[in-house]
């Protein structure tokens, strides 16, 4: 069963063309700015409309006009003043550990320094200064029996099947693997089904990287031919974040492909109402009204999303655009993200401040993944005060 599932697959990852470059890590070694005084001369020669950007590019329907969003993306520290009024030299030690990506879509939507958009897409020097992280802190490798499928839990297992995304997030849990080519090959892909087809156990997969959604429309496909193919496989699940970060990826063509294999469900990642925009409606109804299922997984983030009207506005949003509220996640305690961490009370504080005041539909399940890898644990508001 394995081998017939398996033969043949080939991966393909989309867009930008350094993905095809499987032999060298997607972290740029640019040169560092020689001086604050040519970076602020960098930072006046501003493109004169981002927004504007993003429009044009929103405006082409055709199914490949993502790629060109993506190939234009920020990479390196010393092009950030090129569209915003920043100092590189502040950050290019960051970009050096932690790839950046951010591309035309999403930087259209940065409206000011240190808006809730650029917290989640600049990078920042405090990623480089968090002594209470750690690499893996849900603890992802130890229950890990083949190259990137995490069996935590007896009939479900987490398959990441890319490294890349269409922006990388300062906040990943998954910074240790995210961005570099190599931590998802073909082989990868390919011994994580062989294990999927011979654990009778597992009947829920979830697909996840990087985004599943930046491989090309072909090597979805095939991915989900191979898990269809599996008969204890009744479930098969997709985290992406792409309906957020660059929406114009869900095309007619994919997700008239997407619906070939149902029962399939998304879970997509929205933080702040200012990432509802117009185009991000469209790419969600395209995916509900062939119908998956969407459901979104927010995490709280200091600064970003750390208030209950904001939360508020972004819950009944979500619902607006068909999706609904699933979990709110409290940051991990991953190695670079300890500047966006908030006490749990806040986030207890919040879903007390949702309920009573907005639908139930509105108010998702507040949970902690435990370090160490002890799973998902949800809290109720009546627990502030007891935990830290």
């Amino acid at each position: 069963m394995a081998e017939k599932i398996i033969k043949g697959f080939t991966l393909q990852s989309s867009g930008d063309p350094s993905f095809l470059r499987k032999e060298e890590d997607t972290i740029q070694e640019d040169e560092p700015p020689s001086s604050a005084g040519e970076a602020q001369s960098a930072a006046s020669k501003k493109i004169e409309s981002r927004s504007n950007l993003r429009l044009v590019f929103s405006r082409e329907e055709d199914d490949d006009s993502w790629r060109g969003l993506l190939a234009r993306s920020i990479t390196k520290a010393v092009d950030l003043p090129k569209h915003l009024c920043m100092d590189a030299i502040a950050v290019h030690d960051v970009t050096r550990r932690y790839p950046m990506r951010i591309n035309p879509y999403y930087l259209g939507l940065i409206k000011e320094i240190n808006d809730p958009l650029w917290l989640q897409a600049i990078p920042d020097f405090k990623e480089l200064n968090d002594p209470l992280g750690v690499e893996d802190p849900l603890n992802e490798e130890e229950q890990s029996p083949v190259p990137n499928i995490t069996h935590r839990y007896p009939d479900r297992v987490l398959f990441l099947v890319s490294s890349q995304c269409a922006m990388y997030c300062r906040f990943c849990t998954r910074k240790r693997k995210v961005g570099r080519s190599l931590t998802v090959t073909e082989e990868t892909i390919a011994s994580g089904i062989e294990y999927i087809g011979r654990h009778r156990e597992v009947r829920d997969v979830l697909l996840s990287g990087g985004d599943p959604l930046l491989l090309t429309d072909k090597s979805i496909e095939q991915i989900l031919k191979a898990l269809r193919q599996i008969p204890h496989v009744e479930i098969v699940r997709i985290g992406t974040r792409v309906p957020c970060t660059l929406p114009q990826r869900i095309t007619p063509r994919l997700v008239n492909m997407l619906k070939k294999y149902h029962p399939l469900y998304i879970n997509t990642h929205f933080n702040h109402p200012l990432e509802i925009t117009p185009e991000a409606a469209k790419a969600c109804g395209r995916l509900a009204d062939a119908g998956i299922p969407l459901g979104c997984q927010t995490v709280l983030l200091r600064g970003v999303n750390d208030d209950a009207a904001i939360m508020k506005q972004l819950m009944q949003r979500l619902l607006r655009i068909r999706v609904r509220p699933y979990y709110l996640y409290q940051a991990d305690l991953t190695q670079g993200t300890g500047h966006f961490r908030t006490p749990i009370d806040k986030g207890l504080e919040i879903i007390e401040a949702l309920r009573g005041h907005t639908s139930g539909l509105c108010v998702p399940t507040f949970v902690v993944d435990v370090p160490g890898g002890g799973g998902k644990t949800p809290l109720l508001p009546q627990e502030r005060g007891k935990l830290k």
